[in-house]
């Protein structure tokens, strides 16, 4: 049950923000979510099930909503708070506006910060001795010689950092750092750490000491896939001790996906793996010398198995017929018997010279610890065996996958080998999960002490079903769903056109038929956006209508011409003149885009978007639900395609007094048999459909 003491903090909290905010204006929509997510974490409907799935629509005050039903709950009851983004965008807002804003009217003190991976800091140690004359230890993990631009810049960092004017956090330093300079100076998990007395002021270790006291960690989805992968609360908070706020939870169900797959190159792997053998007798020299020989032998005996194993793999994978993109997909994930047994070799061997490593390495750190190396010779032993565990582990996981064997009850993992693109003669291989949703369940559902999924488009087809079975979760398994509507007046302020067209998308002669149908609904707006279902036809339609659009005056801004932000300032500053605009746009220009008022009157879409299968994960999935007699176009195409047709539709009106257009050019939402579903699950329109 909620206390008094946390009731009385979310109704004071929301009182003084209705005082702070000048244009403050009271929704029993947030009004709700705020109760409905402070009962659902106090177990109010089910103490063994505090989760909470909520679609919210845009104008609802989401963020601030999740901010005062957790953070108020946490506080009186001893819990930390993490939300999680997929944007850096959301994540900005959060630190910058929305939780500094919250931490003025809420009546009790609280902490926040936003976390990042360790690959985000460097390490002090590294950074000295990187910027030391007596550094060149360090410079044997550049790949090649270091430039005097690299060194000049490494010493200005060191000397920023030695005085306290850096904190050692990429993000955080004024210019670009290029990738194989930060590589050099990197934290990583295997030599810093605070176990080890000279890395216990290293940035990293610093964060995490700021992050452990804070009552509001900010993060995004990749972390917290990560904290939780290596069991939780390594790097953000205990699951058990933690509320999870997850925003932008369409996202979640690709993200944790992506980050349960692995690949690994096998020629390039054979490459590195001859380098650690040349390393190996002199990392192993650097530990306990009577200990350490067992171990670089059972290494060397790792490597002496992985390297001309991999060589073999790729001779054998040499004649398989390739696709054009270089791809090949093993059907139903099944590899053939050879290469089945030759991933199970691979595992055994990777797992070995792992472990061994991995204890030459802890060797290292023990003398370290006990005063009997110096941290100057140690160093560069550390750096340079950490630098090939990373890769090990990787290479472990991704013969493991390989070589687990399908299960009868669930997807099986997708399989597929790609052609490397730098090296002639080289694939990568790559494994995949189809479903995370019971990883997801064993990793945070059935550990959180409680969880928040929230976004506009969590639905598809007006349907939490989908979202469900992306994620693990069941809409009868106790927990709870909420879908709030916009609170814009859409039959008021905004209309939904689908013209009577020449053809429907499919057909050859559409694309040819797009600039004359787009001047006839161009003509007389002032802010128009496109949205294109690829970039082939977006430019192949800007290129006909480029002169025309010039001749008349207007403002024609194509995406991929210039940065996304260049594009959007432009388009910004043409109405602000009051100069008529136009936007082109694909997928990507249909999410997180903000055109409130007069930045965009006029939002035409040109086709429904349908996500053709084209991906290996996304062709072994539709292959997976064929097999079990599922269909695929309806069980994923277009459900995906609902969840995306609402987004779109969603960028026309951003704030409550704004008002537009939303054209849709594809006659398919009314000639077919799920075009009502697509058309019912939008926002309710004053709808024109023409004949």
């Amino acid at each position: 049950m909620l206390s008094p003491s946390t009731k009385k903090d979310i109704r004071s909290s929301y009182e003084n923000l209705r005082a702070q905010l000048q244009n403050f204006i009271p929704r029993k929509a947030q009004n709700y979510l705020v109760a409905e997510i402070a009962k659902t974490l106090a177990g109010e409907y089910n103490p063994k099930r505090r989760i909470l799935v909520a679609e919210a629509g845009t104008g609802i005050g989401k963020s601030m909503a999740y901010l005062m039903g957790s953070i108020c709950f946490a506080l009186n009851n001893n819990k930390k708070v993490v939300v999680s983004t997929a944007t850096v965008a959301l994540q900005e807002q959060l630190i910058e506006k929305d939780l500094p804003l919250f931490r003025r009217v809420v009546s009790r003190e609280f902490s926040f910060v936003l976390a990042k991976g360790r690959q985000r800091y460097c390490c002090g140690e590294k950074l000295a001795a990187a910027a030391s004359a007596e550094g060149h230890g360090q410079q044997a993990l550049f790949t090649e010689k270091p430039k005097k631009a690299d060194i000049d810049m490494v010493n200005t960092m060191y000397s920023a950092y030695s005085r306290g004017k850096w904190n050692g956090d990429r993000d955080a330093w004024p210019k670009s750092i290029p990738d194989h300079l930060w590589q050099t100076i990197v934290s990583d998990k295997h030599t810093c750490h605070s176990g080890l007395a000279a890395h216990r002021n290293c940035p990293f270790a610093k964060a995490r000491e700021h992050l452990d006291k804070a009552d509001v960690v900010v993060a995004n989805h990749s972390l917290l896939m990560a904290d939780l992968e290596l069991g939780g609360g390594v790097i953000l908070p205990e699951p058990e001790h933690a509320l999870y706020m997850v925003d932008e939870a369409h996202h979640l169900p690709t993200v944790a996906r992506d980050f349960s797959a692995a690949s690994a190159s096998l020629v390039g792997a054979a490459s590195w793996l001859e380098k650690l053998n040349q390393s190996a007798s002199k990392i192993a020299n650097g530990g306990d010398i009577k200990r350490s020989g067992r171990f670089l032998d059972a290494l060397q005996s790792g490597i002496q198995v992985l390297i001309p194993g991999l060589r073999g793999i790729r001779d054998m994978l040499i004649d398989f017929p390739l696709n054009n993109d270089g791809v090949y997909r093993f059907t139903d994930g099944e590899l053939p018997e050879t290469l089945h047994l030759e991933s199970k070799e691979m595992q055994k061997a990777a797992k070995k010279a792992n472990q061994s490593l991995a204890k030459l390495h802890d060797l290292i750190s023990e003398r370290v610890k006990d005063g009997e190396l110096a941290s100057r010779l140690a160093d560069p032993l550390l750096a340079e065996s950490a630098f090939f565990l990373q890769r090990l582990e990787n290479l472990e996981k991704v013969w493991t996958l390989m070589a687990q064997p399908n299960s009868d009850k669930g997807a099986p993992l997708a399989r597929w080998i790609q052609k490397c693109p730098e090296r002639e003669s080289d694939f990568i291989v790559h494994v995949s999960p189809l479903e995370i949703g019971w990883r997801l369940d064993q990793l945070l559902w059935s550990r959180a002490a409680g969880v928040c999924l929230l976004s506009a488009t969590l639905r598809a087809l007006n349907s939490f079903t989908y979202f469900c079975r992306q994620v693990g979760l069941d809409e009868n398994d106790g927990t709870r769903f909420l879908a709030l509507p916009s609170p814009f007046d859409y039959q008021e302020n905004a209309r939904l056109v689908v013209p009577a067209m020449p053809c429907e998308p499919q057909d050859e002669k559409f694309t040819s038929h797009l600039p004359d149908i787009l001047m006839e609904y161009l003509e007389g707006e002032t802010a128009s956006l496109v949205l294109f279902s690829s970039y082939w036809q977006m430019n192949q339609v800007a290129e006909k209508m480029r002169a025309d659009i010039k001749k008349l005056g207007w403002h024609l801004h194509v995406q991929g011409e210039a940065s996304r932000t260049s594009i959007l300032d432009a388009h910004r500053k043409c109405c602000e003149k009051g100069q008529i605009s136009i936007l082109f746009g694909t997928g990507s220009f249909s999410e997180g885009l903000d055109l409130p008022g007069e930045q965009l009157t006029n939002l035409i879409i040109t086709k429904i978007p349908f996500a053709v299968p084209t991906s290996p994960v996304e062709e072994a999935h539709a292959e997976y639900l064929e097999r079990k007699g599922g269909n695929a176009f309806l069980q994923i195409s277009v459900p995906e395609a609902s969840k995306k047709l609402v987004q779109s539709a969603g960028r026309l009106l951003r704030k409550e007094q704004d008002s537009g257009r939303v054209v849709l050019l594809d006659r398919r939402v009314v000639t077919r048999r799920y075009g009502k579903a697509l058309l019912d699950s939008l926002p309710p329109f004053k709808r024109v459909i023409e004949h």
